[in-house]
């Protein structure tokens, strides 16, 4: 029997694809063990366990940006973590650790190094985060979303997605989807999303927008992020279009409102750009303003297919926002050719890549 451990937390960015090659472990060889770990505060603490699978803590490491009190105290806090992983794989017999980034996979790296386990490191950023940055200079494989990421010994399979995500057929989904969300079965839909975590300048932007979208026939699918929903959000709907507005906090699966869809509005994480090429929804993406750029990398090969548009935060009025769903939503020919150079651009199957090089460091 074998033992693998998957390490990755905090945002939706390190859970899916971490979820999605569980799913795909278990396709290939369901004697597999599969022990997820994260951090208390991140949304795997919710998702992790919905998806099935086994989740166990380690205390987050945050890395500090400043000089202040926790950069003194960060040694001790790793240490303590990197002990807590050992213990998890220690009692857990792993016999293979492949990591996703974020908080948790650093100790386990970490210990994982230190107890002779192989590691595997997958990378779903252009730009990689620190903790696989580390991690990549002694992992056994290094798996990459994007042919570019600069890491050592890359190997290009592309973002693990879900199978209900890989294999989505949006055409049949739309009308159960649609109903399953309170959405009408004529007329377009635009679903806007700032991730697990919403996003502020788009939620007023679409605010501002509204009235002028429901005004023109075009329903809405918000969702908003669990922290932005209020008693006061509420939906409606535009008497004389039909057309509905529905506020949700979040979406567990994905693929539904994918389906339901004809256009997305939402940060251009990876997850986010290899989902909607994939599945062949277009998108206008606004790229996060902070860090170091990567959102707009994680578009431009989509940009350049012509799957999407690039919006930057600083230029999303309602005006903007408005005037391009409009004018990508209203024409049928072009979101047709819009969905079509998306699909085909993102590898489908990189979840069954990763889960193949995963099994055979586990074996050897």
């Amino acid at each position: 029997m074998v033992s693998i451990v998957l390490a990755g937390g905090g945002t939706a960015g390190h859970i899916s694809p971490m979820v999605a090659t569980a799913e795909a472990l278990r396709a290939a060889d369901p004697s597999v063990t599969l022990t997820c770990v994260g951090t208390p505060k991140g949304i795997e603490s919710r998702v992790v366990p919905e998806a099935g699978l086994d989740l166990t803590f380690i205390p987050a490491v945050p890395f500090p940006r400043a000089v202040n009190l926790d950069l003194f105290t960060m040694p001790g806090r790793l240490t303590a973590a990197v002990v807590a992983a050992r213990r998890i794989l220690a009692r857990r017999k792993a016999g293979v650790v492949v990591g996703f980034g974020g908080y948790a996979s650093l100790p386990v790296y970490l210990a994982a190094r230190s107890m002779r386990i192989p590691v595997v490191v997958h990378e779903q950023n252009p730009l990689p985060g620190l903790a696989n940055r580390l991690a990549a200079r002694f992992a056994d494989r290094v798996c990459v979303s994007f042919p570019s990421t600069p890491l050592p010994r890359p190997e290009y399979v592309g973002l693990p997605v879900r199978a209900a995500i890989s294999g989505l057929d949006r055409t049949s989904l739309r009308g159960p989807a649609r109903r399953e969300l309170g959405l009408p079965q004529t007329g377009p839909v635009l679903l806007v999303s700032g991730g697990s975590q919403g996003a502020a300048s788009i939620n007023r932007a679409l605010d501002g927008a509204l009235g002028a979208l429901l005004d023109a026939g075009v329903s809405v699918l918000h969702v908003l992020g669990p922290k932005n929903m209020t008693p006061t959000t509420i939906g409606r709907t535009d008497v004389a279009s039909g057309a509905v507005y529905v506020p949700v906090a979040y979406v567990d699966r994905m693929e539904r409102a994918y389906a339901a869809a004809d256009l997305m509005v939402g940060r251009s994480g990876a997850g986010t750009v290899v989902e909607t090429a994939v599945v062949g929804l277009p998108g206008i993406f606004v790229p996060l303003p902070h860090g170091n750029g990567e959102q707009a990398r994680n578009a431009t090969t989509l940009v350049e297919a012509g799957g999407c548009i690039l919006v930057a935060d600083a230029d999303l009025s309602p005006e903007r926002l408005r005037h391009e769903v409009l004018r990508i939503i209203l024409d049928p020919q072009l979101l047709s050719r819009m969905a079509a150079a998306g699909q085909g651009i993102m590898p489908a199957d990189a979840a069954g890549k990763v889960a193949a090089i995963v099994l055979e460091e586990a074996r050897r």
